[in-house]
């Protein structure tokens, strides 16, 4: 079976298009003329996307399907439902209204097999760079338990808290780093056009230069003359960074030294608990099992250290131990996290308690994130401002002694 886009005209003579999948082109202009369509132009997906290769990468590149914009068709699609309205009438409704074309295709393609009698958690699976796991599993739930629309709003709720948290941290980092490029520009511009300039009056003078004059001068010359090779072995270096993180120890030495850094690892803690937590209490409330709702959970905690932890949990807890206990022993979880998850279970309201850890360490993380932005505002300045100060020095210091000779 192929996959055709189509264009065409309704009944009321307005413009259609879609993908949909049939066995061959007459098959699906007979589909479509039942709809109540007749169609105009029909291509297989393939040979168009082979045709617009590039005007397709070019819009994928501005339009990537953020978070929030899946987060925002889950909610309204819960709001469709709620209402009554069938999934497969909900689905084209929500079709007509996007314009990201990967979205766009997704959705279409989802509605036709559920239309076919596919469930619709199978049709989502064809999309897993769209709909992650915990989407799929959610849904799963929900329409195993006739409770798709509460599940949907749920899981909108749980897209947009990640949605928010990651615009924190991002949020947090772009000032810093934007400072650190910028003032590696300028010391850079300096170095490459400024001091070559001005210490080149140093070469008519028979004195001894002052060392941080002398080093000044080696750096331009690096940097003028063998910047390809500084810049060669920067990126030789990044190169075997990369390659030495994808491999499965590297990920995992270096995870687990990420752990130990002051400030840097607790904070690491802090965005994965708060992941954890909002993910699991969201599984567990949609009617998702313990066990597939820590496979799930494990995987947004973006560290392969505690991924392991949650791991080993998750063997215990097949072998009838609590959650708190593995997790204890680890020692990578914050003890407040593990008595709350123990009192959670103990009451029979883990739900609700991992709902509580997630909100309290949004808000510890707010605190961190500015606390620590103020704190390398600061530190950033008074680190350019010794760069620039230095170079400056070296350059006036030969400068005084210059005129000391002549007087």
């Amino acid at each position: 079976m192929a996959v055709f886009q189509w264009q065409g005209i309704d009944k009321a003579g307005r413009a259609q298009k879609g993908v949909r999948d049939a066995d061959n082109a007459k098959v699906l202009r007979a589909l479509l003329r039942k709809d109540g369509v007749l169609v105009t132009a029909i291509e297989e997906e393939s040979i168009a996307r082979t045709r617009t290769a590039r005007e397709v990468d070019f819009k994928k590149m501005f339009q990537r399907v953020s978070t929030g914009e899946v987060a925002l068709l889950t909610r309204q699609l819960a709001t469709l439902l709620h209402a009554g309205v069938p999934l497969v009438e909900a689905l084209s409704a929500l079709i007509e209204q996007v314009e990201i074309p990967a979205l766009h295709t997704a959705l279409t393609q989802t509605r036709d097999k559920v239309n076919e009698g596919t469930s619709f958690n199978d049709a989502l699976k064809a999309h897993p760079k769209l709909f992650e796991p915990l989407y799929v599993n959610m849904v799963a739930a929900g329409e195993a338990s006739g409770t798709l629309d509460v599940v949907l709003a749920r899981l909108a709720d749980h897209l947009d808290a990640a949605a928010q948290l990651r615009g924190k941290v991002m949020g947090a980092l772009f000032y810093p780093a934007f400072m650190f490029v910028f003032g590696i520009g300028v010391i850079s511009l300096m170095m490459i056009v400024v001091v070559p300039k001005v210490t080149a009056i140093f070469a008519d003078f028979n004195q001894t230069l002052p060392w941080n004059t002398r080093l000044l001068i080696f750096m331009s010359d690096l940097f003028v003359n063998y910047w390809y090779l500084l810049f060669g072995a920067i990126a030789v270096l990044v190169y075997a960074f990369i390659r030495w993180l994808g491999t499965t120890k590297g990920r995992a030495t270096w995870d687990t030294r990420m752990l130990g850094v002051p400030v840097v690892g607790k904070l690491q803690v802090m965005i994965a608990v708060a992941r954890f937590s909002r993910t699991l209490a969201t599984l567990l409330s949609s009617g998702v099992s313990l066990l597939t709702a820590l496979d799930i959970a494990r995987n947004v905690l973006g560290n392969v250290e505690l991924m392991r932890v949650v791991e080993e949990a998750r063997a215990s807890i097949r072998e009838g131990e609590s959650i708190a206990a593995p997790l204890k022993r680890s020692g990578r979880f914050p003890p407040i996290v593990i008595h709350m998850i123990a009192i959670g279970e103990r009451s029979g309201e883990l739900e609700a308690m991992l709902h509580h850890v997630a909100t309290a360490y949004d808000n510890q993380i707010t605190v961190r994130l500015q606390t620590l932005t103020s704190m390398l505002e600061p530190l950033m300045i008074v680190v350019m401002g010794t760069m620039a100060g230095s170079i400056a020095l070296s350059i006036l210091m030969p400068l005084m002694q210059i005129n000391e000779f002549i007087q």
